[in-house]
């Protein structure tokens, strides 16, 4: 590569003003978020709620931290495929994805703090006499605590370069392969061990989702899946958002890597339900059954919307199917964790409008705090 062309990606500051209209609302909804926070942790979760002994994981749960760190698994998939598949033409993908992914994990493991009923004791999960090794529950906690180090030591170059420390970002470069390698194998055991979890709820969960030796794969390949989909999406945005270059030959590429995996998942899934002869689940008159098939047309469309180089090549298709994998990841965890899980007669779950204030506040956070990052730090490749 030429030192022009490599100039050319270069990640440098996109500048201007971060407040805007939009920025002002999501500020709104970050304010909003804190109120209710305050409540939960003055007078308890019971106070803001409608979790209960049948739901214990509510939507605090089950999209801040389940859905919401599938969500964030760009920077996972970018250096899965630019460091370990030495496919080096995605660089320039991989520090906004890594930004994204900073987030989104980092909220999702404070999400787990306003969810935790004792949550002054969070620091028994990095304490030895404490440590449980034959949980699953505990493996996750762990995971996700060190991934979220990791990703911010990833990410330290840009504040480096910010501040022209240019001696510490070399020093640092000499062991980032050690970060960059723990930023690969932890997502990958803690989105694996998600399904896990669910499979000791055993009997509890509906058929079309009762697989011991397939939700951890599914889990894992989704996780894969959505971080491919995230990265087309937020190019898009931000292409849109930021009046730049949208990078089509680059996600063209991107989303075949993307449909062969998808192609995978699905012989998988269908595989999985045939052998189990979960079908008549599948088509008998009930909530699980639709919602199951919102999932599974959810991840077909893409298939068939990206099945050709010329679609691929299409940012309208791409930004469709990518929202499409998006809602297909959504729901299978959904699915799997409320709409799939039957605890007993007696108990039902729907958030409460203080739980949806909180996640919406996060996710609103999420964005505000990726736009000022874009405007202030060398995140996206240069363009002139």
């Amino acid at each position: 590569m030429s030192s022009a062309h490599a100039g050319a990606h270069r990640p440098a500051p996109v500048g201007g003003s971060p407040v805007n209209a939009a920025t002002l609302i999501l500020g709104v909804l970050v304010l909003a978020a804190l109120a209710v926070m305050a409540v939960r942790f003055t007078s308890g979760l019971g106070a803001v709620t409608n979790i209960n002994d049948g739901y214990p994981w509510g939507i605090w749960v089950v999209y801040d931290v389940v859905i919401g760190s599938a969500f964030a698994c760009g920077g996972f998939t970018m250096a899965l495929v630019v460091y370990i598949f030495n496919q080096g033409q995605y660089h320039p993908l991989v520090r906004p994805a890594l930004l994204a992914s900073l987030f989104g994990y980092t909220l999702a493991a404070a999400s787990v703090m306003v969810d935790l009923g004792r949550y002054w004791n969070f620091w028994h999960i990095f304490w030895p006499g404490y440590a449980h090794v034959d949980s699953v529950m505990f493996e996750v906690a762990l995971c996700i605590s060190i991934y979220v180090l990791v990703m911010w030591i990833e990410f330290s170059p840009a504040f480096l370069e910010k501040l022209g420390m240019t001696d510490a970002r070399r020093k640092l470069s000499r062991v980032m392969f050690l970060f960059i390698g723990l930023g690969v194998l932890l997502p990958a055991m803690h989105q694996s061990s998600l399904g896990s979890m669910v499979v000791i709820f055993g009997q509890r969960i509906d058929p079309l989702w009762r697989s011991g030796w397939a939700l951890p794969l599914l889990f894992l390949m989704t996780a894969v899946l959505l971080g491919f989909a995230v990265v087309v999406f937020e190019a898009t945005l931000v292409a849109v958002g930021f009046g730049r270059t949208f990078e089509t030959g680059l996600l063209s590429r991107l989303a075949r890597l993307m449909w062969g995996l998808l192609l995978a998942y699905l012989a998988v899934r269908v595989g999985d339900i045939t052998l189990r002869g979960a079908w008549g689940d599948a088509f008998a008159p009930t909530v699980q059954a639709a919602c199951f098939w919102v999932e599974m047309a959810a991840f077909a469309a893409p298939a068939w919307l990206l099945a050709s180089g010329a679609a691929r090549r299409n940012p309208g298709r791409l930004f469709g199917s990518a929202a499409l994998l998006m809602l297909g990841g959504f729901m299978l965890r959904v699915n799997v964790y409320l709409v799939g899980y039957e605890p007993g007669a007696g108990y039902g779950y729907f958030p409460s409008v203080p739980e949806m204030t909180v996640t919406a506040g996060l996710i609103a956070l999420e964005i505000l705090g990726y736009i000022v990052f874009v405007r202030r730090l060398p995140v996206l490749p240069a363009q002139h």
